[in-house]
């Protein structure tokens, strides 16, 4: 799968704002055949940076989510409200679901 982490740094007029000004890209990208996950977060110690975790099935479905024209217009509804260029981790792991953390393995209830 292909797994990415961006953090957006959002301007101070557009945090409160930020969800609902990337609910069509959000709701479009989960639609995506190859999309297997698209979850926002909010820092705790920062309330300007949002996070964005998302993979995709594998590398045909990440180029289909950036040529999409969801995208593009993503792209341009989120430029103005950023007060620098996100950073990115992009990378390609195997399997296509997160694994289970075994160092807080909770065990099963009878």
């Amino acid at each position: 799968m292909i797994f990415i982490t961006v953090k957006f740094k959002v301007r101070p007029e557009y945090r409160d704002g930020w969800l609902s000004r990337v609910e069509e890209f959000t709701r479009a990208t989960r639609a995506e055949a190859g999309n297997l996950w698209f979850e926002w977060s909010r820092a705790v110690d920062d309330p300007g940076e949002f996070v964005l975790v998302e993979a995709f099935r594998d590398a045909r479905a990440g180029e289909e989510h950036v040529t999409s024209e969801h995208f593009r217009r993503g792209l341009e509804t989120m430029r103005e409200a950023l007060s620098e260029t996100p950073r990115i981790i992009n990378t390609e792991v195997p399997g296509t679901d997160w694994s289970r953390m075994g160092e807080l393995s909770i065990p099963a209830t009878p």
